[in-house]
């Protein structure tokens, strides 16, 4: 089992950024997919953006594409998303998830943090 813990959530104001932090432990993400995923209140959670360890591919939502970016250092078993143009309709709890396959659906991701609040400020 992988264990993921987020970090960098908070409060911003429309236009601003946040880079949120995901930190990896316990066994190896080799051949695996980092996604995050987002749950507003009331709303599902949605797909945001997803990376292929080691491969480097990336899956964008269309909602975010073009304004934040997902990245990853290796070495440090780190995964970044890298939030600009923040909008309040970004508001929600950002979770990190590990699955075993680049997909949208949570039900693809076997591992979850605890999440992250982020809030945006119109």
């Amino acid at each position: 089992q992988v264990q993921l813990v987020e970090s960098g959530g908070g409060l911003v104001q429309a236009g601003g950024s946040l880079r949120l932090s995901c930190a990896a432990s316990g066994r190896t993400l080799s051949g695996r997919t980092v996604g995050w995923f987002r749950q507003a209140p009331g709303k599902e959670r949605e797909f945001v953006v997803a990376i292929v360890w080691g491969v480097g591919r990336t899956y964008y939502a269309d909602s975010v594409k073009g304004r934040w970016t997902i990245s990853s250092d290796n070495a440090k078993n780190m995964i970044y998303l890298q939030m600009n143009s923040l909008k309040s309709e970004d508001t929600a709890v950002y979770y990190c998830a590990a699955g075993w396959v680049p997909g949208r659906l949570s039900t693809q991701y076997d591992s979850w943090g605890q999440g992250t609040q982020v809030t945006v400020s119109s």
